[in-house]
């Protein structure tokens, strides 16, 4: 079953309740038969036994009013390659197996300038990168990968790469969108509020507890 099925006319009207997921990864996307997405308003009261439910917050940002990107002090930008992106992502996330060719698979959305790293001044080593995508045919921005090394939070460097990627991509798109985990121990929505993201729709991926 498709992931989501809606027009491009109610995606603008308001892309975060319309849609699970950014409009142009809805276009070719296939649901497996023991999956379903549901918003918050159509989730059922009663438990679902039978189902995994893992709840993702999606915010909207107007791309207006735009947080001062900071550097804080003893971190630099620097120019990391998608192997090191990649590698990043997989230190940050216990599990993960992102691999360099999968960060840029889609590349009508993805463009290098859309790709900020932080390193440690004194390690040189990556301790924060965060992803931009841009679909063009609608001006929508959307924030991808947002991560900061552990040992490294609470310094501002997340702030700091969310509003960078912001204030480089509101020359060509709209309007923007991120969402995550509402599970997530890090409690990345409290960062992107604090970066002018705003809205309250929650979406349910739910699971069949059998599926492969």
């Amino acid at each position: 079953m498709p992931a989501t099925i809606c027009s491009k006319e109610d995606y603008l009207r308001n892309p975060c309740r319309a849609s699970s997921l950014p409009y142009y990864k809805t276009k070719n996307l296939i649901l497996p038969e023991y999956m379903q997405i549901l918003h918050e308003e159509a989730f059922p009261k009663k438990p679902l036994t039978n189902y995994e439910d893992s709840p993702y917050f999606r915010l909207y940002h107007n791309l207006q009013n735009l947080p001062v990107a900071l550097l804080p002090d003893g971190f630099s930008l620097f120019d990391a390659d998608l192997e090191c992106f990649a590698a990043h992502i997989n230190a940050c996330y216990p599990g993960c197996r992102m691999t360099a060719e999968e960060l840029c698979q889609d590349r009508a959305v993805f463009s290098a300038e859309y790709y900020v790293a932080v390193c440690s001044d004194k390690t040189r080593t990556p301790v924060a990168t965060g992803i931009a995508a841009l679909d063009r045919e609608i001006g929508e921005a959307t924030l991808e990968w947002i991560q900061v090394s552990e040992g490294f939070r609470k310094q501002g460097l997340g702030t700091y790469v969310v509003s960078e990627l912001l204030a480089r991509i509101s020359k060509s798109a709209t309007f923007a969108t991120v969402s995550g985990s509402c599970r997530n121990p890090s409690h990345p929505e409290t960062l992107y509020r604090k970066c002018g993201f705003t809205g309250h729709d929650i979406w349910h991926i739910l699971k069949k507890r059998t599926a492969p």
